[in-house]
Parts: structure tokens; C-alpha cells; sequence
């Protein structure tokens, strides 16, 4: 506990003492012979002990323009049952109510607490190497491009390269994966996580702003800003229902009494009871607090939501739509058949590394690993790289394409398309076609464990969009299970084919785009909610999704989808629990069938039981 929380509990331990000797010393009949004054002043005791800062910022909130609130509720109705002599329940309001707001702050800090391992990973120095030596250096000081040591046992401070050294990398707090990571000269390594064994020497390649580890902060911190829509709708609700039940319980003190005769003391009492009932905390707690759970339960399995309307998307979705090349499959292109037409294989390799000798795409890089020669880069005149298409390069003064069938196509090069199950690499030299390379792209370990999660998590129709020759897409479709597919597609045909599947989606459900989040930005933004897959350090993810899945397990996406459909569920019943009940006790209050303690009951009873079913969502 803080040291606030245990100044509250001590003060209410007192003040519950105090009560309890004040209602026993009336109830032997020993405060019989005081006046009234005497008694009041056993009972304001304790009230005052326990209810001061609530009656202050009740006053405080006035000052400010912010009368309704529960403050000025439980201080009205408090002060209102003194008046008309309801001493014990008076004073009992102020201290359950007290006792509700110290179980509501402990929940609170426990909901942080889910996330804490997260917010945890800030590193608070960097070893920074001077010629004088290591020095312990605050990570935003650090330039990019410096040498750093980070030492067995030490969080990484900053984003870098390792030169020297070999580690295992524990990054459980971002990932949630319980495996560390091998780190040896040349690997990159991510800010937060956590060096083992071994000495690293590593250049910085980021200012500690742009760090992963400062992104992640950032957004996980600026979650709360961004509400699910249920959410929005509690913060309005109560902002005209406190007003409105004030002025009930208002005219329900007047109106009779002044109507119809009656006894003001009843009506008073019966307003008061009626105002601790209406009291909105339940809500106005309980439902931002269950978000708040979701998203750090979230976080404890290395999924970072950007906010609970995300969560609200995830947990409505009827489509989930998959890009192929490093989310479905392992994106390490390897070539499997070289096919030529005419030449040999070593020729028609040849001429594909060639083609390919300027271009940095995965594919281009797996053919020249295959060729496994450094091309004579002055036999290439010229090289531009066609989006979605290939190469069109000028070799010894002739026309080289490598790359699609469309590329060969729109360059009217004739030629037979392949049956062949892969990436099709097409190759023409001076118009004559010369052959296909076959490039394999295995699939994720598993992937079609983790689309056969999705659909039992409640996913009706899962669709695949590739700019991928529709051979290879189908293969990949069909091992996988896939309800539909979509191949050869520009980046620009991507964002069309998911604005068709988005008209098509029933309504109140979502359409979600998993995609590795380097070249997909256009289509995670589109999406009712965008996933990015394996985007450990990567900004183009973290800006363009609304999910980032820290790891490259597919299995994870239908955990998120579990915890967010967990999430609604609780907030759900709690709104419909919370309603039901203060309603039924309003009504019994208006009608002289409710006591003091029913009220509170409704208030505080109500509050702890939707706080208490709101922490479930941790436990997921």
C-alpha cells in the first residue's frame, strides 16, 4: 500500500472504533442523559475523522464549477441525515464510503501494477565509452553512433548493433516470450531488454527518443486517452445523471411536504437515501478500471493495445484479413528450382542475380545468395525497380526482366506461366524468355494452430491478400485453411480489396488487417483495427497499428481477441449490474421501503462488487 492508502486505513480504523463505541454507548442507553448536543458531538467524531477531505473537496469542487460529483453527494446526504437525526447512519455513510474509495485505489494500483513489468524496462544509465574509460551516462545524453557496454544482468539503454561479444537477450518484458534471444556481432538489439551472461560492446544506432523503449512508454502511457466507445458513453452518463438524480432527491424532500402535507423529516430522510444510492462511482470506476486491466493483461503477454476502443474493435471482429509474406510466412525466401527454358540453370541464375544486383527486396537477396557470386555490377547499365513487378535492367546494352509475370506481360515478352507452388522469379533477356526461378517462403511455426484459435475465438471469416503470384497464394491459402484469398495485388489493390471487405461487414462487427507493418501502413490504417505481426523495433509498426503483437507468434492473436472479448464482457455486466440494483434501491428509497443502510449498500456494496468483477480482467 501507499503511504496514503495506509493513512486512509488508519483513519478509518479509528473512526470505526469511534463509531462503535458511540453506537453501543446509545444503545446501553448511556448517552440517555446528555443533551442533544452531546450526542450529535459522539457521533461528528468519528464523521469528522473519516469525512473532512471528502467535505473539502466537496466545497473545494464548488469553488471550481464542479458541483456534481460523488463528493458533493455523500457530503449532502451525510449532512442531511445529522440534520434530521440519523446520527449513526450519518456517520456509517461517510466511513463505507470511505472504505469503498481506499478498496477502489488498492484495485487502481494493482491494475498499474498488471503493466508494471512493462513500464519497468527503462533503463536508468548507459556505460558509455570515453577515452577515459566507461561512464555511467543518462541514456538521452548519449549520441547516436557511440560505443556502449552493457554489462550481464543490465536492462539495454538504448537501440544499437552488437560489435563485440556474445549474450543470451531476455526479452520477456516486451515480447512475453520466455526464451531469450541469442545476441552475437552484428545483431540488433532492442532498448528494455535484459543482457545475460555475457559482456556486449554496442553501437548506438538511436537517440534515446526514438528508442523502441521510449515509444512503448509512450504509447502504453497515452492508452487512457484513447476510450472505447462504451466507455465515452459511462463519462457522459455521468456527467447529466449526477445533476439530475440531485434534483430528484431535491424535489423529493420539497414536494411532499409541501403538497401534501407531510412530514419533513421522512421526505429528507428519504432524499438522502436516494442521493447516497445515485451515487455513480460504480460506474464512473469499474468500467475504466476493467479497460484498464484488459489492456495491462494484454501487456503481460507481449501484445501492446494503443487504447480500450481497440480493444472494443478487437473484440467485435467478423473478419480478420492476413498479408502473406512475413505474417503468415516466415518471410526467408530460399530458392528451390531453377526452371530454364533456355540455357542452362547456371545461366539463367546468372542472369537473375544480375537483374537483381541493385534491388534490397528479401526475394532479390535470396537469388543472389543462390548465384553465391558478387555480380560484375559494370556489366548492368542501368537498373529501376518496378513496385510490385521487379527489375527491368539493361544488360550489355540488351533489356533484362526479372520479376512477375505481369512485368513480362506489359513488356509483351512471350512466354508459358508456370504451375509451379512458390514465389515465380520470370526472366527475359532482348524479349526472349529465358526461364523461372521457384523461391520458397515456408510457413510460420504455428499458423494454422493459431487461425483455427481464431475462429473458435469468435472470427467468422479469415481472408489472405498477397501481392504474391496466385499459385504460390493459393498453396499458402489452402495449407492454412483460409476462407478466402487474394493474390497479385499492388499495395494500391490492397486498400481497394479491404474496402470491399469492409462494405461487407454485418453491422456492429469489425474487419482487423494483420500485417508485419513495414510495407503495410496504408492497410493497417484502413482496417477497423490494424495488427502488426513480429514488430519488435520496428517504427513503422508501432506508428501505423493499432495491436502490435512484440513477437512473431501468430498463437498470440487469438489471446488478444480472448482478452478483449473477456474485457467487454465484464464491463458489460457491471453496467447492467450497477444500473439494475441502484435503480431497484431508488425506487424502494423514493418509497419508504429503504433504509439508511440498504442506500449504502447500493453505493458502496455496489461499487466494491463491480471493482472486485472488473480486476477479473487481469486474470487472463
Amino acid at each position: 500500500m501507499t503511504k496514503k492508502q495506509k493513512q486512509t486505513l488508519y483513519r478509518i480504523l479509528l473512526a470505526a472504533l469511534l463509531l462503535g463505541a458511540a453506537i453501543a454507548l446509545e444503545h446501553l442507553g448511556m448517552l440517555d442523559g446528555l443533551p442533544w448536543w452531546g450526542t450529535l458531538a459522539a457521533y461528528l467524531l468519528p464523521y469528522g475523522i473519516i469525512g473532512w477531505d471528502v467535505l473539502w473537496e466537496a466545497v473545494e469542487h464548488i469553488f471550481h464549477g464542479q458541483v456534481f460529483d460523488e463528493n458533493f453527494l455523500m457530503a449532502v446526504a451525510s449532512v442531511a441525515a445529522f440534520c434530521v437525526g440519523e446520527y449513526p447512519e450519518a456517520a456509517a455513510v461517510m466511513l463505507l464510503y470511505q472504505v469503498g474509495e481506499l478498496f477502489q485505489s488498492c484495485a487502481v494500483g494493482k491494475s498499474r501494477k498488471s503493466i508494471a513489468a512493462m513500464m519497468d524496462i527503462v533503463p536508468e544509465y548507459a556505460n558509455l565509452e570515453t577515452p577515459d574509460g566507461l561512464s555511467e551516462t543518462d541514456p538521452d545524453e548519449v549520441p547516436v553512433g557511440s560505443v556502449i557496454v552493457v554489462k550481464p544482468g543490465e536492462r539495454i539503454p538504448l537501440d544499437g548493433v552488437v560489435l563485440e561479444g556474445e549474450s543470451l537477450i531476455d526479452t520477456a518484458a516486451l515480447t512475453g516470450e520466455s526464451v531469450p534471444r541469442r545476441a552475437v556481432p552484428g545483431s540488433e538489439l532492442i532498448s528494455g531488454c535484459v543482457n545475460g551472461s555475457g559482456t556486449l560492446r554496442v553501437r548506438t544506432t538511436k537517440a534515446y527518443e526514438d528508442a523502441t523503449v521510449t515509444r512503448i512508454l509512450e504509447l502504453v502511457e497515452n492508452a487512457s486517452s484513447r476510450k472505447a466507445r462504451v466507455e465515452g458513453f459511462i463519462t457522459r452518463f455521468a456527467r447529466y445523471y449526477t445533476p439530475i438524480v440531485t434534483l430528484c432527491a431535491v424535489l423529493l424532500a420539497v414536494l411532499p411536504p409541501l403538497l401534501l402535507g407531510k412530514e419533513w423529516g421522512e421526505w429528507i430522510r428519504r432524499a438522502c437515501i436516494f442521493l447516497v444510492v445515485s451515487c455513480p462511482c460504480a460506474l464512473v470506476i469499474s468500467v475504466p478500471l476493467g479497460f484498464f486491466g484488459g489492456i495491462g493483461a494484454a501487456s503481460r503477454k507481449g501484445i501492446l493495445v494503443k487504447g480500450s476502443n481497440y480493444l472494443e474493435s478487437l473484440s467485435k471482429l467478423s473478419t480478420l484479413v492476413f498479408d502473406k509474406t512475413g505474417t503468415l510466412t516466415k518471410g526467408e525466401f530460399k530458392v528451390s528450382a531453377v526452371l530454364p527454358a533456355t540455357g542452362t540453370e547456371a545461366e539463367l541464375l546468372e542472369l537473375a542475380a544480375y537483374g537483381e544486383s541493385y534491388s534490397n527486396h528479401p526475394i532479390a537477396a535470396s537469388v543472389r545468395e543462390a548465384y553465391g557470386r558478387e555480380p560484375a555490377l559494370g556489366r548492368v547499365q542501368t537498373a529501376r525497380e518496378i513496385a510490385g513487378q521487379g527489375v527491368l535492367a539493361e544488360l550489355e546494352g540488351q533489356e533484362l526482366l526479372v520479376g512477375s509475370a505481369r512485368l513480362l506481360n506489359e513488356r509483351g515478352v512471350a512466354f508459358a506461366p508456370s504451375k509451379e507452388a512458390g514465389t515465380l522469379v520470370y526472366v527475359a533477356l532482348g524479349g526472349v524468355y529465358r526461364g523461372v526461378i521457384v523461391i520458397s517462403d515456408g510457413l510460420k511455426d504455428g499458423a494454422a494452430e493459431a487461425l483455427r484459435a481464431v475462429k473458435a475465438a469468435g472470427v467468422d471469416k479469415t481472408v489472405m491478400l498477397s501481392g504474391d503470384h496466385r499459385q504460390a497464394a493459393e498453396a499458402v491459402a489452402k495449407a492454412l485453411g483460409l476462407d478466402g484469398v487474394e493474390a497479385e495485388l499492388l499495395p494500391q489493390d490492397k486498400v481497394n480489396a479491404l474496402e470491399k471487405l469492409l462494405a461487407t461487414q454485418p453491422q456492429g462487427r469489425t474487419l482487423g488487417y494483420v500485417g508485419d507493418g513495414l510495407n503495410d501502413a496504408p492497410v493497417l490504417g484502413r482496417a477497423d483495427v490494424g495488427l502488426a505481426m513480429g514488430s519488435l523495433g520496428s517504427d513503422a509498426a508501432i506508428e501505423a497499428a493499432d495491436v502490435v503483437i512484440m513477437d512473431d507468434d501468430l498463437r498470440k492473436l487469438p489471446v488478444a481477441i480472448r482478452i478483449a472479448c473477456k474485457t467487454l464482457r465484464i464491463v458489460k455486466q457491471n453496467i447492467v449490474f450497477a444500473l439494475s440494483v441502484k435503480f431497484l434501491i431508488l425506487i424502494l428509497g423514493a418509497l419508504g421501503l429503504a433504509n439508511m443502510w440498504l442506500a449504502v449498500f447500493g453505493d458502496v456494496g455496489v461499487s466494491v462488487i463491480a471493482i472486485l468483477n472488473s480486476m477479473r480482467t487481469l486474470r487472463n
